[in-house]
């Protein structure tokens, strides 16, 4: 019975696969074509679908091309649309202007200097004149000595390392400066250091008085308003402009 049993199962399948494959199509027993068309409905817009392999269809309609507007001439460059763009008012350098300045005026030099400048109606700000104030200046001081004193004492100072410079103004020369001071206190205190070298004869001197002077200084000008100034003569005193540092 088993035998049988086994036999009956082999024919089925047998059957079976000679079914699914469509060789009973010539008697009418094909088997039927699955195909899922509610796949296709759920599809959005399934008509633009092509199969590769498969009949070929129409060609999808072409889409509808977005509306277009035609362009102003300001739409077609917008840059040109754009307000204009007020730029900042920059001073514009003079060419060729250079600053000048010149020194050593006195007080009442200062003054027929700035009246021969006013008379030629420059702004203020194109010339200066500036007060100058030199502090006075102090030495350790030995002298006055004559050509052979001068030179013993230089020896002197040499054999016991002291540095010094040979003053020349009326007031003290010919004689030697041991040290340059801004005050009177500090030539003092520089004479006491001075003692525990071995220094003996030295004492404390003014070699400059405080002073005061001005300066006339025009920042910018042209070679022709340097020559205006220059054309003043008198109020210059003889001086010469040079260039600012």
């Amino acid at each position: 019975m088993l035998k049988w049993s086994i036999w009956l199962l082999l024919l089925g399948n047998v059957s079976y696969f000679l079914w699914s494959q469509g060789h009973f199509g010539p008697v009418g027993l094909a088997p039927g074509v699955e195909n899922e068309p509610e796949r296709l409905e759920a599809q959005i817009r399934p008509e633009l679908l092509r199969l590769l392999n498969g009949p070929q269809g129409a060609e999808p309609a072409e889409l509808p091309a977005a509306p277009t507007t035609p362009l102003t001439p300001a739409a077609e460059n917008p840059v040109q649309n754009l307000p204009p763009v007020e730029a900042p008012q920059a001073a514009v350098a003079v060419t060729g202007a250079a600053c000048w300045q010149v020194g050593g005026f006195t007080a009442n030099q200062a003054d027929g200097l700035r009246a021969a400048l006013a008379l030629l109606g420059w702004p203020r700000n194109e010339w200066q004149v500036n007060e100058v104030r030199s502090a006075g200046r102090w030495v350790v001081y030995m002298g006055r000595f004559d050509a052979e004193q001068m030179a013993r004492k230089k020896t002197e100072l040499r054999d016991i390392k002291v540095e010094f410079r040979e003053v020349s103004i009326p007031s003290l020369g010919p004689g030697l400066a041991l040290g340059t001071f801004s005050s009177e206190a500090a030539a003092e205190q520089g004479m006491q250091d001075l003692n525990r070298k071995g220094v003996r004869t030295a004492r404390v001197a003014q070699e400059r008085p405080e002073s005061v002077s001005y300066t006339l200084r025009l920042p910018a000008v042209t070679a022709a308003q340097r020559s205006a100034v220059e054309s003043i003569g008198g109020p210059l005193a003889g001086k010469v402009l040079q260039r600012c540092d």
